[in-house]
């Protein structure tokens, strides 16, 4: 099951909006009911990780107040008592926050609207990882009944959700307009797949907070992807088969084809060959192909897989590993890893296996 844990990417800017004069201080006030025993600990975020800056005291009402430097957009996170955590987008408005400890649904946000956006993405996570925890209660039981029909609704299910979920993160990053507090949201969407959207939000958002760090950075991982992004044409492989003949992926040309990085030595690969074998036979004959491209290291191991697991589809390598020319050239840290190319050879699909292989074979040729 793919997708049960996302981060959220809570990054740390290093410029300032233009045309909005700032004091350089924010005051981070508030109240809390029914506090806990222990401390409150205030943290700010430099690259993706929380910096603990200092513990805020709480008055004998529970209220406390404290200012922190504030001269860019700068995300922060308030921990009461290791029992709740809250999380803040601060710049040039105060904020304050006010919670009762008797009540899960009473926190209240007041103040900085970049602060009161990041709830919208907590509410997220939170029905997200209710759904992804029932999955994997009912996945669990399923293993241990041996319930294969069951497994694999699941793993349909939990398509559906991650899918779902992509199109949630959407609306809220849509619906917080040039908040920056969208970055912290950027980070819960898959590059792979989401390519065209996350590129347009980082340039608008780097319109309005030009020569940003993390913008920066974004806007380099974007453009470092581009060329494998969904509708462009992916690039030539051109490699060896075991017969010691140069295979081209453009030889395919015309048809729908599955680029299949994979290994002899790789056991999720092996295991997830019987599932495109299958699939292979049911539509070869309608348009669809496989142009295996093996990271294997020795020839030996590489043929002998092949024929182990019947594959009958074409085969190249390099026979150097993950510094094979083919994985460099598509990103490959990992295998197994596909790509999944219309007969014009655009890109329009990546990471499909299993259920989600399927799928996509059945909207395209039933």
């Amino acid at each position: 099951m793919n997708g049960v844990a996302l981060l959220v990417l809570l990054a740390f800017f290093s410029c300032e909006e233009k045309n909005v004069v700032v004091d350089g201080k924010v005051e981070i006030s508030g109240k809390i009911e029914n506090a806990r025993d222990g401390a409150v600990v205030l943290s700010q975020f430099t690259d993706s990780r929380p910096i603990v800056l200092d513990t805020v005291e709480l008055d004998n009402k529970g209220e406390f107040s404290y200012e922190v430097a504030v001269d860019a957009p700068t995300f922060f996170e308030l921990n009461f008592y290791g029992e709740k955590i809250v999380r803040l987008a601060l710049f040039k408005d105060d904020v304050e926050v006010d919670y009762n400890f008797a009540d899960p649904e009473s926190l209240v946000i007041n103040g900085s609207k970049d602060s009161q956006e990041m709830l919208k993405i907590e509410e997220l996570m939170e029905a997200y990882q209710t759904k992804v925890n029932q999955l994997n209660e009912a996945y669990y039981k399923a293993m241990g009944d041996n319930d294969t029909e069951t497994i694999k609704q699941i793993q349909i299910d939990a398509m559906a959700l991650e899918s779902n979920q992509s199109s949630e993160v959407k609306k809220v990053i849509n619906s917080m307009g040039d908040s920056f507090a969208s970055l912290a949201a950027i980070g819960l969407l898959n590059p792979k797949n989401e390519f065209q959207f996350m590129d347009s939000l980082v340039a608008k958002l780097d319109e309005k907070y030009p020569e940003t760090k993390t913008i920066i950075q974004l806007k380099q991982q974007l453009d470092d992807m581009r060329a494998l992004s969904m509708g462009q044409v992916a690039p030539e492989i051109e490699l060896p088969n075991p017969a010691g003949e140069t295979v081209k992926l453009s030889d395919l040309r015309g048809k729908y084809v599955m680029i299949d990085f994979w290994a002899a030595w790789c056991k999720p690969c092996r295991e997830e060959n019987p599932n495109v074998v299958k699939l292979y036979n049911e539509y070869k004959d309608k348009g669809f192909e496989v142009f295996g491209v093996s990271l294997d290291r020795t020839k030996e191991a590489w043929v002998d897989a092949i024929a182990e697991d019947g594959l009958e589809w074409t085969q190249v390598s390099d026979l150097q590993y993950f510094n094979s020319a083919a994985a460099e050239l598509y990103q490959i840290n990992a295998i197994p890893a596909t790509y999944l190319i219309d007969p014009d050879g655009k890109i329009i699909g990546k990471d499909l296996r299993g259920p989600s292989l399927r799928v996509k074979l059945e909207e395209i040729f039933d």
